[in-house]
């Protein structure tokens, strides 16, 4: 079975050396994914033997993945690991996040930070903000899993050929869970751990966050438009339809119109018509979209 490790890289000149000797040992090949970096990774990568990807400029994490996904299946890999390449990650833990595939348990195996003590290696503002994401991922792709932004992961080839993640930033990482679990992919969690050298991340947590918010939203509208606008479309129109009933009884009690309550149950009356009709629209162009692709 042919195991790829893909690692997407901005100036990690400093780690990137030591990353690939060591992957040598494991993976049949190394992807490094040079995004923009104005330092040595690219040539230090190339020199080493890696195949590399270079970003002309910094266009993201989500790209630096997009641009793995694609080469590893130039290079008809079986597995496909992303791994990181600032050293918070262990190498030891490879075949633990494989495994689940090669034993075909598995279609997409997350190295999870939560299932083992590493959880206390893990800077307080980032443990929050991840659980909380992975909370709001939950809820999309109906699971329980511990750590939606892992980025220490394992594809099958399946997922890969399947899958066309398109985010550019950290949304990704839920994009592509997003995107499995519609697909019906056998999701799972092994435990990894993880080394912090201070806070190794380059990615701002309001960024970060943000990113990862919207994406969900995004797939979440386009995945189940009747769930996301059709629930809060009949919830406007019940309390249009309360003030419109109060506004009435006002008119026939006081022989005129309240201003603030036209105004209110016009407005929910309005907002809830167009959640309503976008429902419907969506629905109906998701499931053509659907039915052509099979």
């Amino acid at each position: 079975m042919k195991v790829i490790v893909g690692i997407p890289a901005f100036n990690e000149e400093k780690n990137i050396a030591v990353l690939i000797i060591q992957l040598k040992k494991i993976a049949d090949k190394i992807i490094v994914c040079n995004d923009g970096s104005t330092d040595l990774t690219s040539k230090i990568a190339e020199e080493l033997g890696a195949t590399v990807i270079n970003h002309e400029k910094n266009l993201g994490y989500g790209a630096a993945i997009r641009s793995i996904f694609l080469k590893s299946k130039e290079l008809d890999g079986d597995v496909l690991v992303t791994f990181d390449a600032d050293g918070q990650h262990k190498i030891e833990d490879i075949n633990r996040v494989i495994n689940p595939i090669i034993n075909e348990e598995s279609d997409l195996v997350i190295g999870s930070r939560f299932l083992d003590k590493s959880e206390k290696e893990i800077p307080q503002y980032r443990k929050v903000g991840i659980k909380i994401i992975t909370k709001v991922t939950n809820a999309t792709i109906k699971k329980q899993l511990t750590d939606s932004q892992s980025g220490f992961r394992a594809y099958s080839k399946k997922v890969l050929n399947e899958l066309n993640p398109s985010e550019l930033g950290m949304g990704i990482s839920t994009e592509i869970l997003i995107k499995a679990s519609t697909k019906k992919f056998r999701i799972s969690e092994v435990p990894i751990k993880i080394f912090y050298d201070g806070d190794t991340s380059t990615h701002n947590p309001i960024t970060h966050g943000s990113s990862v918010i919207i994406s969900t939203i995004k797939y979440t509208s386009l995945q189940r438009p009747l769930t996301f606008y059709g629930i809060p479309s009949v919830i406007f129109l019940l309390i249009g339809g309360v003030f419109s009933y109060l506004a009435i009884q006002y008119y026939v009690e006081v022989g005129r119109l309240s201003t603030n309550l036209t105004i209110v149950s016009a407005t929910t009356v309005l907002i809830g018509i167009v959640l309503l009709i976008t429902a419907i629209l969506l629905f109906s162009l998701v499931s053509v979209v659907r039915e052509r692709k099979d």
